[in-house]
């Protein structure tokens, strides 16, 4: 059987052009569901998304019209057909042509999937190789002090004097409320 799954991100868009095409693709009407939600949203929250997991058994096909519609990532599109794969359940994305019910289509969604996690490989080697010419030129990492130890006692002696509100404080030093207890909290 072929389940239809159709999303939106935002409610004054419109289902149709995705509707018609999982129709002419053969999803019945009752057997199609719809988010208007972002995919920003984690998966478990999308109501239709849900149902339409839910219905499938062995056998039967996800078709969506678009890849995004069904997943924000790579990843997370990956996992997600990984899972349906697991099940017995095959995928179908319309405009992409992909239909992991045949060879072919099993073919192109596995390169995706190794393109995807080559790419991550390369950002975390950038990110490594970046990280360390860093620290060879004695860069730390990590979020700069807020202020410079001179200017933190300064700022414990005056709170200490009670000369000074916070409010007043907390505009000298450009600082937040929270910042401004942290540094009084860290006295010894």
């Amino acid at each position: 059987m072929l389940i239809g799954y159709a999303r939106v991100s935002t409610h004054e868009q419109n289902l149709d052009l995705q509707l018609d095409a999982l129709k002419v693709a053969g999803c019945a009407a009752e057997y199609t569901f719809t988010d208007k939600i972002s995919t920003r949203k984690d998966s478990s929250e999308r109501e239709g998304l849900e149902k339409a997991m839910n219905l499938l058994r062995g056998g039967d096909t996800l078709v969506v019209w678009r890849l995004d519609r069904l997943g924000r990532t790579l990843r997370e599109l990956i996992d997600l057909v990984n899972g349906l794969g697991d099940r017995g359940v095959g995928f179908k994305s319309l405009t992409e042509s992909i239909d992991t019910t045949t060879p072919g289509g099993k073919l192109v969604f596995h390169i995706f999937g190794s393109l995807a996690e080559f790419e991550r490989d390369l950002i975390k080697q950038r990110t490594t190789a970046g990280l360390a010419a860093a620290r060879a030129r004695g860069r730390k990492g990590g979020r700069p002090k807020i202020l410079e130890p001179k200017k933190i006692e300064r700022l414990q002696k005056m709170y200490d004097s009670k000369q000074y509100q916070v409010g007043e404080l907390l505009e000298m030093f450009s600082i937040s409320r929270g910042t401004l207890y942290k540094y009084i909290d860290k006295r010894s």
